[in-house]
């Protein structure tokens, strides 16, 4: 289902069709990410990435879920860890 449609100018410039703009809430001089996902082109507001979106990007693949006594145990791990007295 198309939203908008925009032609491409002659200079490579396109015009953000205004019901994009408000459901993305940009405006003049704001900044859009343009990114590739499978087949698609994927417009963003800049910035209005997820945590996952980081993740992916740091490390390439989805956080194992853990349950919250297994997060407190690895935080208690790695305060014993950077507080060791050698």
């Amino acid at each position: 289902m198309s939203l908008a449609q925009s032609r491409l100018t002659a200079q490579g410039q396109i015009s953000v069709p205004a019901e994009v703009r408000r459901r993305l809430g940009v405006g003049p001089g704001s900044l859009i990410d343009w990114e590739v996902e499978d087949d698609a082109i994927v417009v963003r507001r800049a910035g209005a990435s997820t945590s996952r979106d980081l993740h992916e990007a740091l490390f390439g693949k989805p956080p194992k879920r853990r349950t919250l006594k297994e997060l407190k145990a690895g935080i208690g791990q790695e305060m014993k860890r950077r507080h060791a007295r050698s």
